[in-house]
């Protein structure tokens, strides 16, 4: 099945701009054309745009994901230095976790702090 930037972008959410702009940074290498013009999408593109989401939300590099499109583009001879590169990404997400689990719990302090003041703030306007 084929589908318009329309459909991809309804099926997906990402805006038709940001798919003319992957297209276009080669990071989305399964865009064909009609003799009109227009891009075409099949189920391949669909999975490769959900990579592509779930690994720009991680904050990966667009050169880094061009990279790593190239290679897929090259064939099974490059699997080892795909992974490499999953793999480094893997790490730097498992940071970014550990991180927000570290501010998580800076957050959930402060909102026990608040908690014991405004107990004592209504305490203490109950008393007056």
């Amino acid at each position: 099945m084929a589908y318009t930037i329309k459909d991809i972008s309804t099926r997906t959410g990402i805006t038709a701009h940001t798919l003319r702009f992957y297209e276009k940074q080669g990071v989305l290498p399964y865009a064909e054309r009609t003799e009109q013009g227009i891009r075409m999408f099949g189920e391949s593109s669909i999975e490769w745009i959900e990579t592509i989401l779930a690994l720009r939300s991680t904050g990966i590099p667009l050169a880094e994901l061009k990279l790593y499109v190239d290679l897929y583009k090259e064939g099974d001879s490059t699997l080892k230095k795909r992974k490499e590169i999953m793999n480094d990404h893997k790490v730097k997400v498992e940071e970014q976790i550990h991180q927000l689990i570290k501010t998580l719990g800076r957050i959930n302090y402060k909102m026990a702090l608040y908690d014991v003041q405004l107990e004592e703030l209504e305490r203490s306007s109950c008393t007056l």
